[in-house]
């Protein structure tokens, strides 16, 4: 589904990361997880690259996409995308979607990866799913959490999530976990693994190192699913 929309709405996620809202056509649906094309003019070239929809189909009025300024030029593009500025999205396309199947996923996560398991939770959240979800999340600092108090609130009003932040460079006020995800931070904070299937989403080296893991800890591969977060 190609359609055209405008920008509503942008939003400060972190010092390095914004989320941009766009009006949602009416009909238009989607499953949490999936992601879109999003075509836009800049410096009188077309560009099109494709980012998860980080909102959920929960939320009606809008649709989100959310981006690291990594200084590359579809991201500087986007960052100076304007209230009422046009752009065009072809969606949904992915196969990394939930909608309610499981009775108990566990997700791993780094960075901005995060976006599709945004969108899962606040599905499951606003929908009251009864899906047991254990959250695993990295980040190199904790001003680098995106959606952290958004997830705290989430986690108040379903007592079914449990999110636990890691940070690989904490500074002296960080009481939580420290370190990348490993073997033993999953057995841990999720001991009941075996039971779970496993959303993956990261940058590549990240996401094959948690299926790595996942795969030591003797979960079969047909409980993980994965997705690659390129970096532009």
């Amino acid at each position: 589904m190609r359609f055209e929309t405008a920008v509503i709405q942008k939003i400060q996620i972190t010092s390095d990361v914004i989320s941009i809202r766009f009006n949602r056509p009416e009909g238009f649906d989607f499953t949490a997880g999936q992601y879109m094309f999003i075509k836009l003019k800049s410096g009188g070239k077309q560009l099109e690259k494709h980012f998860t929809i980080s909102s959920s189909p929960t939320e009606l009025d809008y649709i989100a996409m959310t981006k690291k300024l990594t200084g590359h030029e579809f991201a500087n593009a986007l960052a100076a995308l304007k209230e009422g500025d046009k752009v065009t999205i072809n969606a949904p396309f992915g196969d990394f979607m939930f909608n309610g199947e499981y009775d108990k996923i566990g997700m791993l996560s780094g960075g901005i990866g995060i976006t599709p398991l945004r969108s899962i939770i606040r599905y499951c959240t606003d929908k009251k799913i009864g899906t047991n979800i254990a959250l695993l999340y990295s980040n190199s600092s904790e001003n680098d959490i995106a959606f952290k108090n958004e997830f705290e609130e989430m986690q108040r009003q379903n007592k079914n999530l449990k999110v636990v932040n890691t940070i690989t460079h904490p500074g002296k006020e960080w009481k939580g976990l420290t370190g990348r995800i490993d073997k033993e931070m999953v057995q841990k904070e999720i001991p009941d693994h075996m039971e779970r299937v496993f959303y993956i989403s990261g940058p590549p080296k990240m996401v094959d190192a948690m299926v790595s893991i996942l795969k030591e800890l003797n979960v079969p591969g047909k409980q993980i699913k994965q997705e690659y977060f390129p970096g532009y």
